[in-house]
């Protein structure tokens, strides 16, 4: 190399200067400062350093060339030898690393003596290598540069000076020479790319576009055919998910638990794993590491599904009722446990047995409070809405009272009131049975309820069901001494939301609020409103804007019983009642039964209460109704003949079946004997109080005495129904001819009501039957059934009877006995009575206008009371109650006598041939009803005769007994004649002839 070139190559101003140039120290003295610190002050070298340097520095030297920046990262990336010496030779000695240094000296001398051998013999090469680089370098850099800025002083022979950096590189080059600038080997430009990036990138994503995906399918071809491998090692694995899946959908809860066991299997062989790796500090191989990814996604998969599969299970079993069943491979299973046993299975953290129990509860306690809540809102509008309408006549009520079962049957018509009162009554039944009933009411579901806790508690429901995964549901299995404990407190709690229901139904007076039906129940699966237990629900149409107001107070006998439907009768009363007292009293037995309520001391003796309310309401109301139908009961008369019994009409048997409908009703209200009769339950029905059995006592009293005082009523006036009623066949009333008053009677069972004899004679006829027959057949009845004895009440009843009868018969009688009479006196005291001849031999005739009336009587009573016919003609029979026409007749011949007897004190005296008549007309009379004669009538008859003798003369007397032969003769004669007109007073008895009285005057 020649000087000229060492000149120019080092920026020197001759190839033998005589001081280095001062431009160039300040050009590098920025560079040399931070080199000469990190050389720890290494000392200045002479101005041609360049040519000394020994090989070693080559690379420092030439990394200076590369800028500022190259050589900070050229320190940075040489090692820190403290660093390496401590991490390398941590253990070596003092000895042994200078033995080392001393080696390692050693050999980098050997080196450097043959790089300085290898540069001494090429000095020149690289010279004019470095040279060519350098100029090759320049016209790069200098690429679009005017000629005038790259004749500038050379720098430095640092590469870092070439960079553009200098002052002269402060002015911005024109955007003229933007584009001659680009493929300059500048920063700016890239170093020279810039210019070609654009077109290799555009040319890059052709490239990738047409051999993209031929390049990479094959990448994804082995890719796949990894996975499939590893799948096809991990079949059973990937595919636990999907068979998870069928089966939850299937919910075949075997198939289930099978998959889920297997997974957590494995899931638990791949932590196993982890763990032995852990454990022995080692590193996963790829087949554990496969292995184990593959188990994570697997049970990631599996217990997503799963936990969703939890949910619905407790879903489902919050809602699963007690009793429901579901159909297995092994038969019906109960739902819950059912659910409750998936759940152990797959594991849970919660108990399953006790959340259900207490769901249960829950779900319990809104359905009774509900239940009763909205049907106690839907009676109160039944019963306003029959409150605000017209009440029944009498008519109508007596229709229904005639519906009472006879003949001692127990059967009552589906009729028994209006339809309204029935349809209230109805809706009561259905309430009560629905809320009480042990087998389809909210009472058996408490009691199936305490039955599944029970067999919880004891544990013999858990043998059923399983432990789960290594046994970790078996904690679940038993129920805590609290769980029990709240459990029996629960249950008492639902049977006091029972018991105060009841109670506020038949103790409370009716609801004022009625709004609670006007917001619909929610439709919700648990919702206990829509499971269709309401009573009404199914035909019950609210109409909000039109609600039912209360109706204003009348002071009838049920404004205050909320659970007695307005305008019911007695009958129908007594019928429901003892229903609701039946079904009260038994479920209040099966109640007590219950171990935590019997054990609960308040709760056991609040049931009691219960039924001696609900007992002692009813009574007092069904007596109330009692009362005010037996005013009624007279219209039960519809003067038709009882079909067994001719002589009496359908009253009496209608009354007896009335009453005794009554008093079987409050018989079972008071008694309840369907609930004491109960096995296997806790007495809870006390014996009925003294007060409440008096209260009774006398309405049965005072129903007898208000019926038989309508008997009274009835015969002595006609009804205005009966006068209206056009079913009523009537005859003309009875007149002076026998055939008329035998017209009168009617061939049917109806009779002729307008007829006020008729009806009088068959209200004497049916007390006669009450007296001797029903009202002791009654009283009977009572006493048995209320355990008590009548004997004052009887009496006064027996006395009722005959005081109305006596009034009765004397209302029949006494026109008759005014007829007798009138015509006894007119014709004893006329002036024709007296015989023209001295021995007379024809009767008088007001004789036989007396006994024509006495004729028609007979007629009258024998044709509307056919039995007194028989009974008359058999009266001589010991013990043998006398009829009503040898009653009537008997009666009769005494007013006849004693009519005869007053005639004839009327006459001052009497001659021979009076005294005659008067003796053939009074034993005429006598003989012909000689069949109804009785001691009074004697007497009278006898004192006629001391009448007459006190009024003739001695003479008279004694020509009187010569005469009483041919007296008797005549009067046989006239008996003989008159047979046929007067047979029907004729003994049909043999034996005996006719009683005569002539002896004995």
């Amino acid at each position: 190399m020649s000087d000229l070139d060492v000149a120019s190559h080092y920026n020197l101003p001759s190839e033998f200067p005589e001081e280095w140039p001062t431009a160039l120290d300040e050009a590098d003295e920025s560079e040399e400062e931070p080199i000469q610190k990190t050389k720890s002050r290494r000392a200045r070298k002479s101005r041609y350093f360049a040519l000394e340097r020994t090989p070693s520095d080559w690379r420092s030297n030439f990394g200076s060339r590369r800028g500022k920046d190259a050589r900070e990262n050229a320190q940075n990336d040489e090692p820190d030898p403290l660093g390496t010496t401590d991490s390398v030779h941590h253990t070596a000695s003092i000895e042994q690393l200078v033995g080392g240094l001393d080696h390692l000296s050693h050999s980098i001398d050997q080196k450097s003596a043959s790089l300085k051998v290898l540069v001494e013999a090429n000095f020149e090469r690289f010279v004019r290598a470095k040279a060519t680089i350098d100029s090759v370098y320049k016209e790069m850099r200098d690429q679009g540069i005017p000629k005038e800025q790259s004749l500038a002083p050379r720098r430095s022979g640092h590469f870092r000076s070439y960079s553009g950096q200098g002052p002269q590189r402060a002015v911005s080059p024109s955007p003229a020479r933007a584009d001659a600038r680009k493929n300059a080997l500048t920063k700016e430009s890239e170093f020279g790319m810039k210019g070609i990036r654009g077109p290799l990138v555009e040319a890059s994503v052709k490239a990738e576009e047409v051999w993209g995906p031929a390049l990479g399918g094959r990448d994804r071809e082995q890719m796949l055919k990894s996975v499939v491998d590893t799948m096809e090692k991990q079949r059973d694995v990937y595919e636990i998910g999907s068979l998870l899946s069928k089966s939850i959908q299937q919910r075949d809860y075997d198939s289930v638990f099978e998959q889920h066991t297997r997974a957590r299997t494995l899931a638990n062989r791949a932590k196993n794993i982890v763990e032995q790796a852990s454990s022995s500090r080692r590193h996963l191989t790829d087949h554990e590491a496969h292995t184990i990814l593959a188990m994570g996604r697997m049970w990631m998969d599996v217990d997503q599904q799963i936990q969703s599969f939890k949910r619905d299970l407790w879903r489902r079993l919050n809602d699963a009722p007690t009793t429901s069943t579901t159909s297995t491979a092994l038969g019906p299973v109960e739902e819950h446990m059912e659910l409750i046993g998936a759940l152990l299975e797959l594991g849970v953290e919660k108990n399953p047995i006790w959340t259900w129990l207490r769901s249960r509860y829950e779900f319990l306690k809104l359905k009774i409070i509900s239940f009763c809540e909205r049907c106690k809102v839907e009676i109160e509008i039944l019963r306003r809405r029959l409150a605000g309408g017209e009440a029944p006549t009498a008519q109508i009520t007596a229709s229904y009272l005639r519906l009472a079962p006879r003949d001692g049957t127990a059967e009552f018509p589906e009729r028994l009131d209006t339809d309204h009162v029935i349809e209230l009554w109805d809706c009561l039944q259905a309430f009560l049975t629905r809320l009480l009933s042990s087998q389809s009411g909210l009472l058996g579901e408490v009691l199936d309820f305490w039955e599944v806790a029970q067999s919880f508690m004891d544990g013999s429901r858990q043998r059923l069901l399983p432990v789960g995964f290594e046994g970790e549901s078996r904690k679940h299995h038993r129920l805590s001494s609290e769980n029990v404990t709240e459990l029996e407190t629960v249950v008492v709690e639902l049977v006091n939301h029972i018991r105060e229901s009841v109670l506020a139904l038949f103790n409370d007076p009716p609801t004022e609020d009625i709004s609670l039906l006007s917001s619909p129940i929610p439709t919700t699966p648990t919702s206990p409103g829509s499971r269709g237990v309401t009573p009404t629900e199914s035909r019950f149409k609210l109409d909000p804007k039109n609600l039912p107001v209360p109706v204003p107070k009348r002071g009838e006998h049920w404004e205050g019983f909320a659970f007695w439907p307005p305008f019911s009768n007695s009958l129908s009363g007594a019928h429901y009642l003892s229903k609701f007292l039946a079904i009260v009293g038994t479920a209040a037995s099966e109640m007590a039964a219950l171990r935590p309520v019997s054990s609960a001391g308040p709760t056991s003796d609040r049931l009691k209460v219960l039924v001696s309310i609900v007992r002692e309401r009813s009574a007092r109301v069904e007596c109330a109704a009692w009362s005010k139908d037996a005013e009624i009961c007279k219209m039960l008369e519809d003067w038709t003949r009882d079909s067994e019994k001719r002589d009496l009409t359908k009253m009496p048997g209608l009354f007896m079946a009335f009453e005794s409908a009554i008093l079987s009703g409050m018989q079972k209200v008071l008694y309840i004997p369907e609930a004491m009769a109960k096995s296997g339950t806790t007495d809870v029905v006390t014996q009925p109080p003294a007060k409440l059995l008096q209260v009774v006592r006398a309405q049965f009293v005072s129903s007898v005495y208000k019926a038989l005082s309508g008997l009274v009523e009835n015969a002595e006036r006609m009804s205005a129904s009966d006068e209206e009623n056009e079913w009523v066949i009537s005859r003309p009333v009875m007149t002076s001819q026998a055939i008329d008053a035998a017209l009168s009677v009617l061939a049917a069972d109806s009779v002729d009501s307008h007829n006020r004899n008729v009806r009088i004679l068959l209200t004497l006829s049916n007390l006669k039957a009450l007296q001797a027959e029903y009202v002791p057949q009654l009283i009977a009845n009572f006493e048995t059934s209320f355990s008590v004895k009548l004997t004052e009440e009887g009496k006064t009843i027996r006395d009722v009877l005959s005081q109305i009868e006596a009034r009765l018969f004397q209302s029949y009688t006494k026109p008759t006995i005014a007829t007798l009479n009138e015509t006894i006196t007119t014709g004893i005291t006329s002036p024709e009575w007296v015989p023209s001849t001295d021995r007379p031999d024809q009767v008088r005739p007001y004789v036989y206008n007396t006994m024509l009336t006495l004729v028609l009587v007979h007629t009258e009573i024998s044709t509307t009371i056919p039995s007194s016919v028989s009974a008359s003609a058999s009266r001589s029979a010991p013990n043998m109650p006398s009829s009503l026409l040898a009653t009537v007749l008997t009666h009769l011949l005494v007013q006849v006598s004693a009519s005869l007897l007053a005639a004839f004190r009327a006459r001052p005296s009497f001659s021979l041939a009076a005294l005659m008549q008067a003796t053939l007309d009074t034993e005429f009379i006598a003989q012909t009803l000689s069949q109804y004669s009785t001691e009074e009538a004697s007497n009278t008859q006898s004192q006629i005769y001391v009448e007459l003798d006190r009024r003739t003369t001695n003479e008279a007397r004694a020509k009187l007994q010569a005469e009483l032969g041919e007296l008797r003769v005549v009067l046989k004669r006239l008996r003989d004649r008159t047979k046929g007109e007067f047979v029907c007073f004729r003994k049909t008895r043999s034996g005996g002839g006719s009683r005569s009285t002539t002896a004995t005057a």
